[in-house]
């Protein structure tokens, strides 16, 4: 077992469900102090004093909640939908974009209503006749790590692998994927790793696998027959950027050799930020040394509303150019789903 919670809370809503009630059950046998909240009640207990001891303390909370189905969101570029399976990550990494969703408390969070969930998505795909509807698994979350008490990736992997013109696909910077790689995804989940540069990984990702453990991971999902990909972000655009991401995708090839063919993506996204996310990276790595230096970015409204800082438009044109290159050098037979 990885991660196990220091506790956990159960919304009431939760319990009206089979999923809720066993999961609860199962921590309180291995010893975890599990509490039930009402609706509305607030997480007890939580450090005020200080904004970076209240963050790491949530990363260690897990509520388990039923979800609002009424609708799913977009999650362009990567999908048409994001499948809402779960909410947080155990890592720590300093860039993350989920510090302007889930700001300071970021909770991890298993939503126990999973027949709605993949009934809303049936919903949907009956909506598009005549073209595959994809859904994202990962937009708010990894789900790797909280996989083993609900298992509600193999859960979702087998429902798609049933549907003619459904699709699924997550992503992960974890390393435990075994209990995934028998399932009967019939070619209908990417499985897909966040990537990055040692130098990276070093500095701002804190509790995840180095890079040498995801690419193994990855040769073992590839092997199984899954569609793969990498994530490669953020794509950090400082001194010697071309020589360490090239180096980054050399050891991938030597790693992943053939494995990687036509049906392997790339997604390739630089590195942006809210002034949410620099105030909570501030916050809570007060020696952080990510770039956030206005001055040499551009300021640009996003899909969601909030204005984020952007490379310039001549260092993307370049970065798009150079990475396109790595991957065809690199990895003719696969393609670039998205630069941005």
């Amino acid at each position: 077992m990885g991660f196990i919670p220091e506790r956990v809370y159960v919304r009431e809503k939760a319990l009206e469900y089979t999923r809720g009630r066993e999961a609860a059950a199962r921590f309180r046998e291995m010893g975890v102090p599990v509490t039930v909240l009402k609706i509305r009640q607030r997480i007890p207990g939580m450090s005020v004093d200080s904004v970076r001891r209240g963050y790491i303390q949530a990363k260690k909370i897990l509520i388990l909640e039923a979800v609002n189905t009424n609708s799913f969101i977009s999650s362009r570029p990567s999908a048409d939908y994001q499948l809402p399976l779960s909410s947080g990550c155990i890592g720590f990494c300093e860039y993350c974009y989920l510090n302007t969703t889930l700001g300071k408390r970021p909770y991890l969070k298993v939503y126990v209503n999973l027949e709605e969930i993949l009934n809303r998505a049936t919903a949907y795909i009956g909506e598009f006749p005549d073209r595959v509807v994809t859904f994202e698994g990962s937009c708010t979350s990894d789900p790797i790590p909280l996989e083993p008490y609900l298992g509600s990736l193999a859960t979702a992997i087998e429902f798609f692998g049933r549907q003619p013109r459904g699709r699924f696909r997550f992503v992960t910077k974890y390393t435990d994927v075994a209990s995934l790689l028998d399932l009967p995804h019939h070619g209908h989940t990417r499985f897909r790793f966040s990537i990055n540069t040692d130098e990276v990984i070093l500095r701002f990702e804190h509790g995840t696998p180095t890079l040498i453990p995801r690419l193994d991971a990855a040769r073992r999902v590839i092997a199984a027959g899954y569609p793969s990909g990498f994530i490669v972000a953020p794509l950090i655009l400082e001194q010697g950027w071309m020589e360490q991401y090239g180096h980054l995708f050399l050891t991938v090839r030597e790693i992943l050799g053939n494995l990687a063919g036509k049906d392997f993506t790339f997604e390739l996204i630089t590195h942006r930020y809210t002034d949410r996310a620099r105030q909570t990276i501030t916050d809570v790595f007060p020696k952080t040394k990510l770039p956030m230096d206005a001055a040499h970015r551009i300021y640009r409204r996003g899909q969601f509303g909030y204005g984020k800082y952007l490379y310039p438009k001549e260092l993307m044109s370049e970065a798009k150019e150079r990475f396109g290159e790595m991957v065809r050098i690199s990895f003719p037979e696969a393609q670039v789903d998205y630069f941005i």
